[in-house]
C-alpha cells in the first residue's frame, strides 16, 4: 500500500543519529509521529496504482 522506507538506510556513509543531540526538537518530532495511530490514513487511502509514500515520512518533511 506505501512505498517502503527505513529511516537505518545503508546507502548513508554516516549514521545521522550520532550528530543530532539527544535533546534536539527532531528527535521530539520524530518519536511523537511514529506514537500515532495510522488508522485514519489507512482508510483514507484509496489504493490503486502506484504505492503512494507513507504518511508518517510525509508528515516527519512536513513538520
Amino acid at each position: 500500500m506505501y512505498k517502503e522506507y527505513t529511516m537505518d538506510q545503508l546507502s548513508l556513509p554516516m549514521d545521522l543519529q550520532e550528530d543530532i543531540p539527544e535533546n534536539h526538537l527532531v528527535r521530539v518530532i520524530n518519536d511523537a509521529v511514529n506514537r500515532l495511530n495510522m488508522n485514519l490514513f489507512t482508510k483514507a487511502y484509496p489504493g490503486g496504482g502506484r504505492d503512494g509514500y507513507h504518511p508518517k515520512m510525509l508528515m516527519k518533511v512536513v513538520i
